[in-house]
């Protein structure tokens, strides 16, 4: 939560001030209200330290957070250059853009060619494999070399050539552990693209925060320069009074500091909207020096919830995650039966034909057909130790599909508790907003009325900038509620403007 607090260097003036204007003030002190500058400055000092205490939270903390997704979701691939035109950007044309260049989006639509490049590879176990060789050799022996001597011969025989053009066949028969690999490679690569639907919803999710978060910037600089003119108008109040002989100095210093006071804030809530947009531009691949503005607001709307339980199961059926673990899970199976397979026998059958001879026209035909049976004997410790290897993956993998269902599980249980008290933070802080602009109106007007004093208006002003803060806060949590329940129900990619919309 962003908020301002009393400059240190102010609130000394005010103390130094105080002897000074409670020396001056007049005796009976019925003109201008003024009570005693120490009671004040003790209130005043009361309501910094209300100032301090923090608000409700800027970013949910719940299990479907953004703030849990991996940080590659928050960069993205630059696409084009930056233009002198301020480029409007909607909520869909961010997520759109997002879904383009998003880079955990990216790595994972990698990450599921890499898995399917290793499914062909251990498919290719299972088919036949065909190879080409083509070879000319020339050649002279010596026949005394081999000790072939042979009276009235000449040991020497060539030179000759011979020329061979052959194809070569090899095929499994029967291999249990190729055939288990590679249906351990198949699940994987069904994981892989599971999880790259899955990477979809946690881009709309990341995009999503972001937007909502510049939106929620820019309606508290909106706020905050309405703060601003009330200060200034406090001030002037001041100021007249002063001059006008009906209030102490005390009342003009303690309406500059808040003048001021919304001045910092105003610095620094629009620095923070500049660095949210960069965040935003980071997600989406809109280069950094791009300036662009938002479109949507947000405004609050309410949502339906579900029932925790048939949302849970209607997510189970919905959440690629949980696919994707379950696909994993079968890999592991796969690969602890490929484990023990591996000491079975291997039948194979190769062969070769292809065409022999001195040259192309005088050669003939020439094959070989072979059969291969082999069987591991002495491989007990190779075989004992693959098989625990993939026994214990496997024990991994079905207890992250068991925590990955009690995950999702909480996910929407959480989303749901959010939106439902999100809702009702929005009902509260509107009231809330209502009643201190309220106060501080009417404060404004018995001061410049002179039957108040300024702490009162200051008091006022401090009140109306946490209720506006804590309004701002609400609805940011209420619609990145709204987009959380949908990426736990798995549809945030595809449904996400109707509960951004509201039901």
């Amino acid at each position: 939560m962003r908020r301002a607090s009393w400059n240190a260097t102010a609130l000394l003036l005010i103390a130094a001030s105080a002897a000074t204007a409670q020396a001056q003030a007049p005796q009976s002190g019925s003109n201008n209200g003024y009570t005693g500058a120490s009671s004040e400055l003790g209130t005043a000092v009361q309501t910094q330290q209300q100032l301090a205490q923090p608000g409700p939270p800027l970013n949910p903390s719940g299990s479907a957070s953004p703030s849990t997704i991996d940080p590659s979701f928050r960069g993205s691939l630059v696409n084009g250059k930056a233009t002198a035109d301020v480029l409007p950007i909607s909520l869909d044309d961010a997520i759109q853009r997002g879904l383009r260049n998003n880079l955990g989006l990216i790595l994972q639509t990698s990450s599921q060619r890499q898995a399917n490049g290793q499914r062909l590879e251990q498919l290719q176990a299972l088919l036949p494999t065909v190879t080409a060789d083509a070879s000319i050799t020339v050649e002279q022996v010596d026949l005394a070399a081999f000790g072939l001597k042979f009276p009235g011969i000449n040991p020497i025989i060539g030179p000759f050539q011979v020329e061979d053009f052959r194809a070569y066949l090899t095929q499994n028969l029967v291999n249990l552990n190729a055939f288990q690999s590679y249906l351990a490679a198949k699940h994987n690569f069904q994981a892989a693209k599971l999880s790259a639907q899955d990477a979809r919803d946690l881009v709309v999710l990341t995009v999503g925060n972001a937007y909502l978060l510049c939106v929620a910037d820019q309606t508290r600089i909106q706020a905050v320069q309405a703060e601003l003119d009330s200060s200034q108008l406090s001030f002037n109040q001041a100021k007249d009074a002063h001059e006008a002989g009906t209030s102490p100095r005390l009342d003009v210093l303690r309406a500059q500091v808040d003048y001021q006071s919304e001045q910092q804030t105003l610095i620094a809530t629009t620095n923070q909207l500049a660095k949210d947009k960069l965040s935003l531009a980071r997600a989406i691949g809109l280069p950094l020096d791009q300036k662009f503005s938002l479109t949507d607001t947000n405004p609050f709307q309410a949502l339906d919830t579900p029932d925790p339980d048939a949302a849970f199961q209607q997510a189970l059926k919905q959440r690629k995650d949980v696919a994707a673990a379950a696909e994993q899970t079968k890999a592991a199976e796969a690969q602890k039966k490929a484990a023990f397979y591996d000491q079975f026998p291997t039948l194979k059958a190769s062969g070769n034909y292809g065409d022999q001879g001195e040259t192309v026209a005088h050669s003939h035909g020439t094959f070989t057909a072979q059969g291969d049976l082999s069987a591991p004997i002495l491989q007990i410790a190779k075989n004992r130790g693959e098989q625990e290897v993939a026994g214990a993956q496997l024990d991994q993998a079905r207890a992250k599909l068991s925590d990955q269902v009690q995950q999702v599980n909480a996910d929407v249980r959480d989303a749901i508790l959010d939106i439902q008290t999100a809702a009702k933070l929005v009902d509260a802080t509107r009231s809330n907003v209502d009643l201190a602009r309220e106060a501080l109106s009417e404060a404004q007007q018995r001061f410049k009325a002179g039957v108040d004093q300024s702490l009162a208006v200051s008091q006022a002003l401090a009140t109306d900038r946490q209720a506006e803060d804590q309004y701002i806060s609400a609805l940011y949590q209420h619609n990145v509620a709204k987009l959380s329940l949908a990426r736990a129900l798995g549809v945030a990619s595809t449904n996400y403007k109707e509960y951004l919309g509201g039901k």
